[in-house]
């Protein structure tokens, strides 16, 4: 009996240790090697250079080396396969070489990181393709692309503000690029910072439609997302500065409590 416990006690070791093994196999002791390693939410929002020059990875910038290239846009989105590899990085070009906002898929292939230093951290991201190449580039139409159509603007509209601040001038919808409003910070009535332009949503024609502001939370947590049209906003620009601030006539809690936006 003695021995029957022992060796059904040596099973249960033996077959314990190999459930474990089986159902730990998704997961390594992976350590973060910035020399090889990038992080997906660090590339989110970087910009992107096209340049018609021959470069690679390795090639030396010279200091403010980058102004010789073309500024096209932000990533916006990373696709990957369902195999786990990165297909694609989703560009939004804007206000580049006269053509409207579209987003564009480019090759994780043809990206180069590009050294902007002896730091692993310090790069620039850069495609080779010519000025006629960005704007002859098919837009992407994927799940995050285009006009989206949610149920956001089932609200009232707000009425623009008339804000005035001195150095400041009134902008006018088309003279404005996404890249001017992205990252914009956005302001009540009382002049007070309510929330920031995260994204920009276009209509079929590539024109400026609606800005996304996401409103509330802490460092990133709990924000709100809420879609305005352009006609509720109030957008002014420094000519001394170049800078961009957003006026809308509401609150920070008027914003929470508007529709979300999940496009």
């Amino acid at each position: 009996m003695k021995h029957f416990l022992t060796s059904t006690a040596a099973a249960l070791v033996l077959s314990t240790a190999a459930f474990a093994d089986g159902h730990m196999a998704a997961f390594n002791a992976l350590k973060f090697d910035e020399s090889v390693n990038l992080n997906a939410s660090e590339l989110i929002g970087m910009r992107v250079y096209a340049t018609e020059a021959d470069i690679n990875n390795d090639t030396p910038v010279a200091a403010d080396g980058e102004k010789e290239w073309d500024d096209i846009g932000e990533i916006n989105e990373i696709v990957l396969t369902r195999g786990g590899d990165v297909q694609a990085i989703i560009v939004g070009v804007g206000g580049f070489v006269g053509i409207g906002e579209k987003d564009v898929a480019i090759d994780m292939s043809q990206l180069k990181f590009v050294s902007d230093g002896e730091d692993a951290d310090d790069y620039f991201l850069v495609v080779s393709a010519s000025a006629a190449g960005v704007k002859e580039a098919p837009t992407y139409e994927g799940a995050m692309a285009g006009h989206s159509t949610d149920a956001s603007m089932d609200r009232p509209m707000f009425t623009a503000p008339t804000m005035t601040r001195e150095g400041y001038a009134n902008v006018e919808r088309d003279d404005l690029t996404t890249e001017d409003l992205t990252g914009a910070r956005v302001y009540g009535p009382n002049d007070e910072d309510i929330g920031e332009v995260s994204m920009l949503l276009l209509t079929d024609d590539g024109k400026l439609d609606r800005a996304v502001i996401d409103v509330g939370g802490f460092l990133g947590l709990g924000e709100r997302s809420v879609a305005v049209t352009l006609d509720e906003l109030q957008i002014v620009r420094s000519a001394e500065e170049d800078t961009v601030r957003v006026y809308i006539d509401a609150t920070q809690e008027a914003l929470e409590q508007q529709p979300a936006y999940d496009g």
